[in-house]
């Protein structure tokens, strides 16, 4: 399984970057636009929170980025929250943060392990790693649709 973990981290790497990309060039008239709760700004932040929550080993290891706010991420109320939005230096910031941890928390994670450390998800711990990374590369296939349609292309990105 540990032969998997540099793959993984290129993997990570390269959708995050994919996110940051879209993250970077998007004009304020489409951070900020959208219909709630799928506006630009909190696709964007959902993306990097569930990705920073889910590379941990176990939930309970999990601290929350300073700048997190409730009413953004909050699951059940999420639908009917209209919070003030997050900056674009902000969730570059958020992004830094997320994306200089992976390599380390990925080297933590027994591959091989039967639970995925998120009391909701009961699979096995690759199978909850693979999750995170559809997630990540969802969201960011959403957003850099979005600026495509707006006559904004971005390259594709593999792996460092």
């Amino acid at each position: 399984m540990d032969s998997l973990k540099p793959a993984l981290k290129g993997q990570y790497h390269a959708a995050l970057d994919m996110l940051k990309g879209a993250i970077s060039e998007c004009p304020d008239v489409i951070w900020l636009g959208g219909t709630p709760p799928r506006s630009f700004w909190r696709l964007a932040y959902h993306t990097l929170y569930f990705a920073h929550l889910y590379l941990q080993v176990r939930f309970e290891d999990f601290v929350p980025w300073e700048l997190h706010r409730d009413e953004v991420e909050s699951d059940a109320e999420r639908e009917t929250l209209d919070p003030v939005p997050y900056t674009k230096e902000e969730l570059l910031t958020y992004w830094e943060l997320v994306d200089a941890m992976v390599d380390s928390q990925i080297d933590k994670i027994d591959l091989a392990s039967p639970e995925s450390g998120m009391p909701w998800y009961k699979i096995p711990k690759l199978d909850h790693v693979l999750l995170n990374l559809r997630h990540i590369q969802e969201h960011a296939g959403q957003l850099r649709d979005r600026l495509l349609e707006a006559g904004i292309d971005q390259r594709w990105h593999t792996r460092r």
